[in-house]
C-alpha cells in the first residue's frame, strides 16, 4: 500500500498538467526546430510557421490571464471571499489567442534588431518559441493555483484518470508519457539555443564617406563632380556566411532612361577575402566617365567569387548605388 501511495504522489502534478499547454509548448519547440532546419521555400516550414506566428504565443498568454473556466450565469459571489478569477470559454480563448499573437509578433520584430540575435527567420522563430514556452509554464502555475471546480481544463488525461480511478495503471502510464514529452520539449529548446541549426548566413555591402570631422557616415556621397574628378568612397563588406568568402565588387557606371539601363561602363573591380564574422572596409576612388551635364548611376555590384560576363544589379548577390551629375566646370 505504501508503494502505491508513493507512486500516486510522484505523478500527482503531472497527471493534472494542462494538456493544451503541454501541446502548445511542444508545438512551439517543434516549429522552431523545423524553421531552422529547412529552407525558406520548404512547404513544411511554411506550415509550422503559421501557428507559431499567429496562434501559439497568444494562446499561452491568454492562459496566464484567464486560468479559470467560464463562470455559469447561475454562479454568483456573495462575498469578496468567494470571488475567483474571471474565466472565458474556449471560443474566446481561441479568438484572443489570434489577437494577442498578432500583437506579439510585431513587438518581437522591433526588438530583435537591437539584440545580439539579429533579425532572421531563425531568431524570430526562437523568440516566439521562447515566449510561448515561458508563458505556457506561467499559465500552468496560474491554473494549478485555481480551485479544481473553477479551473479551466481540456485535459483528456485528467478526465481518463478520474474515470478509471486515481490508482489505475492507465493513468500512471499516461503520466509517465507526459513527463517524457515535456522533458523532450524543454531539452529540445535548450539544444536549439545552445547548438542552433544552421539557418543560412548573409553578406552585407555598405558605402560610406568621410564628413568634415573625418568620421565615416552613410548617405553623404557627393551628388555633383567635375569632369575627371574622383569620388572617394569607403566600401564595407560584412561576412556572416559561416566560412571565409572571396568577394568581387564591380563598380559600374550606368546610364538610365525610362527606368532601364541603356549603357554600362565598368569603372573598376575590387577583390577581397573576408573571414567569417569579420568586416572588411577600405577607401577606393571612383571616377565617372560621363559627359558634362549628364547624370549617371554608380552601382556597386557584389559577387561571391567571379562575377558573370555581364554584371547587373539583378544578378548581383548584393548591390548598392548612388547618383551623381557631372557638371560643366
Amino acid at each position: 500500500m505504501s508503494h502505491r501511495t508513493s507512486s500516486r504522489t510522484r505523478f500527482e502534478f503531472v497527471r493534472w498538467y494542462p494538456f493544451d499547454l503541454a501541446a502548445v509548448s511542444i508545438g512551439a519547440v517543434l516549429a522552431f526546430l523545423i524553421v531552422t532546419a529547412f529552407g525558406s521555400g520548404d512547404g513544411l516550414r511554411l506550415f509550422v510557421t503559421m501557428p507559431l506566428a499567429l496562434f501559439l504565443p497568444g494562446y499561452a498568454l491568454v492562459s496566464v490571464l484567464f486560468p479559470a473556466r467560464e463562470r455559469d450565469a447561475r454562479e454568483t459571489a456573495a462575498t469578496a471571499a468567494e470571488a475567483r478569477p474571471r474565466g472565458i470559454d474556449v471560443t474566446e480563448r481561441v479568438g484572443l489567442g489570434f489577437v494577442l499573437s498578432l500583437a506579439i509578433v510585431p513587438l518581437a520584430v522591433l526588438l530583435l534588431p537591437i539584440t545580439g540575435w539579429g533579425l532572421t527567420a531563425a531568431s524570430v522563430a526562437a523568440a516566439l518559441a521562447l515566449v510561448t514556452v515561458v508563458a505556457a509554464q506561467l499559465g500552468v502555475v496560474r491554473r494549478l493555483r485555481t480551485p479544481d471546480a473553477e479551473r479551466f481544463s481540456v485535459s483528456p488525461i485528467s478526465s481518463l484518470g478520474r474515470l478509471r480511478g486515481d490508482d489505475s495503471a492507465v493513468a500512471t502510464a499516461s503520466s509517465v508519457l507526459l513527463v517524457v514529452a515535456i522533458g523532450t520539449a524543454v531539452g529540445a529548446l535548450l539544444v536549439g539555443f545552445l547548438l542552433p541549426v544552421a539557418g543560412g548566413g548573409y553578406t552585407e555591402l555598405a558605402l560610406y564617406s568621410e564628413d568634415e570631422d573625418g568620421e565615416l557616415v552613410a548617405g553623404a556621397l557627393p551628388s555633383e563632380v567635375g569632369p575627371g574628378e574622383s569620388i572617394p568612397v569607403t566600401v564595407s563588406i560584412e561576412n556572416q556566411e559561416g566560412d571565409q568568402q572571396r568577394y568581387t565588387v564591380v563598380v559600374q557606371e550606368q546610364v538610365i532612361e525610362d527606368g532601364e539601363v541603356v549603357e554600362r561602363t565598368e569603372l573598376r573591380r575590387i577583390d577581397t577575402t573576408v573571414s567569417d564574422g569579420a568586416t572588411a572596409s577600405g577607401e577606393r576612388s571612383v571616377t565617372p566617365t560621363a559627359e558634362p551635364g549628364e547624370t549617371v548611376r554608380i552601382s556597386m555590384l557584389l559577387y561571391q567569387g567571379e562575377p558573370p560576363a555581364t554584371p547587373t544589379n539583378e544578378n548581383a548577390a548584393e548591390e548598392t548605388h548612388f547618383w551623381v551629375e557631372v557638371t560643366g566646370e
